[in-house]
């Protein structure tokens, strides 16, 4: 199954999950080094920037990860987003398809008019 996608304004390529099975193929291809995202909140795709993104590459993934979430779907307003490395990302024998526990995290708070910008610019 193919991911989402799109091209962060750098030209960096970033994958965002569609449901739980397509989330579990993201993350298990995910570097070890790059750069995952997910809400704060259950119910986002998990988002992946291919190779070392900048800071303005990471906000743009963050922002993409939080259009996609049911945070925002169902809230209309400021969205939390968790930014991690694949190396900190686990998975626990029982724990959920398309469910993982991450180590360590930054967290990036994405405001609901940086999420309609984006959307008016990249959908």
């Amino acid at each position: 199954m193919r991911f989402r996608e799109f091209k962060s304004s750098s030209g960096k390529l970033v994958l965002a999950g569609k449901n739980a099975e397509n989330n579990e193929e993201l993350v298990n291809q995910a570097g070890k080094n790059e750069d995952v995202f997910h809400t704060a909140a259950a119910g986002s795709p998990f988002v992946n920037i291919k190779g070392k993104g900048n800071k303005k590459d990471k906000k743009e993934a963050a922002i993409f990860c939080a259009s996609k979430s049911q945070d925002w779907r169902n809230n209309k307003s400021d969205v939390e987003v968790h930014l991690f490395a694949g190396k900190d990302i686990y998975k626990e024998k029982g724990m959920e398809i398309g469910t993982f526990g991450v180590r360590k995290f930054k967290t990036i708070k994405i405001k609901k008019k940086e999420i309609e910008e984006f959307l008016k610019k990249w959908q």
